[in-house]
């Protein structure tokens, strides 16, 4: 039987957790990290499975692997891994694995100050500030974030009919703004908004089925992320969010690609415009501070270009051991 070290650092982005394999990541295959994400998920999903699911992880877990960028102009790819699957992008991934690898000396950018990041949705460029060894803070340029539907309408057993819009940040975001069958996020638990999501997506996927597939990489598709918006907590903040992922997961942070999704909804919509600051918070009410950087294109679509800015802390290490001949070494689920 095969026994398999991982030596992982672990923290936060806004209380959501980041776990960086920094040792044991398979080498993989492709001309791009779209291409080795399908290799990973072809051949080595079972690490993912493994660190992210109980009992080395736990319904929350996300987490990160670096690889050497496929054009030298950059300066490392990523390959996301979290309870869901393999993202094309994670924005509290990107912050929090970029903290954690500038601090722990796995990242020497080219530039100092900058990072060009090789996701599976795209390049995404980086920049930080440092001080005394401590990353102060990270914002990343984005992929471009679109609306890919709107106002359309499903009924649910709980809430009844919930209108909601489709926008694309990294990952395709069904968001429910409030309205008479849902008040906002505020009025729920994250039980039960977990409840309500999973009915929700798995409803709007049935549904549409061929619908929501990114125009220019068809490897991603279908909606994996479920918004709740509600009234802020802060008196400055912009807006409020709960993004469930996964199958039991309320995100603690206010989601990067998820913030990038609610901008672009938020413009079309004409309520944000280029260069305007968007602070949003999570359900928790740490926050990111959104920005849109211009406007732009993908295919005939109009779209958006973010800017996401927050922290991440590293607050531990370990060796897991990810051993065939003991019980669950694959992880489990409990639901």
């Amino acid at each position: 039987m095969a026994r398999h070290l991982f030596k992982c650092i672990d923290g936060h982005t806004a209380g959501n957790p980041v776990r960086v394999v920094a040792e044991g990541g398979p080498d993989l295959q492709g001309k791009n990290m779209s291409e080795k994400r399908g290799h990973f998920l072809r051949e080595f999903d079972w690490i993912r499975r493994g660190l992210m699911f109980e009992p080395r992880g736990h319904d929350m877990m996300s987490g990160s692997i670096f690889y050497p960028p496929s054009d030298p102009a950059n300066d490392l790819g990523i390959l996301f891994i979290e309870t869901s699957g393999c993202l094309p992008m994670c924005g509290h991934g990107t912050i929090g694995s970029i903290t954690i690898g500038l601090e722990e000396g796995l990242i020497r950018p080219k530039t100092p100050g900058i990072v060009m990041l090789e996701t599976p949705a795209g390049l995404v460029r980086v920049r930080y500030e440092i001080r005394d060894g401590k990353v102060l803070w990270v914002a990343f340029t984005n992929v471009p974030a679109y609306v890919a539907a709107t106002d359309l309408e499903l009924e649910t057993s709980e809430l009844g009919t919930l209108r909601f819009d489709v926008a694309y940040g990294g990952n395709f975001y069904a968001i429910v703004d409030p309205q008479p069958n849902f008040p906002g996020l505020e009025t729920f638990r994250a039980s039960e908004l977990i409840r309500f999501s999973r009915e929700l997506r798995t409803l709007i996927n049935a549904r549409y089925p061929d619908r929501f597939i990114h125009p220019e990489d068809r490897s991603i598709s279908g909606v994996s992320h479920v918004l709740w918006a509600g009234k802020p907590l802060a008196k400055d903040s912009t807006a409020r969010n709960a993004v469930f992922y996964g199958d039991n997961a309320i995100d603690r942070s206010p989601c990067g690609t998820g913030t990038s999704a609610r901008m672009a909804q938020w413009v079309h919509r004409a309520r944000l415009r280029v260069g305007e600051a968007f602070l949003h918070e999570s359900f928790i009410g740490s926050r990111f501070e959104g920005r849109v950087l211009a406007e732009a294109r993908i295919g005939e679509l109009p779209a958006i270009v973010p800017e996401i800015r927050g922290s991440a802390w590293v607050y531990g290490y370990n060796t897991l051991v990810i051993d065939e001949a003991h019980p669950f070494p694959q992880g489990f689920q409990v639901l």
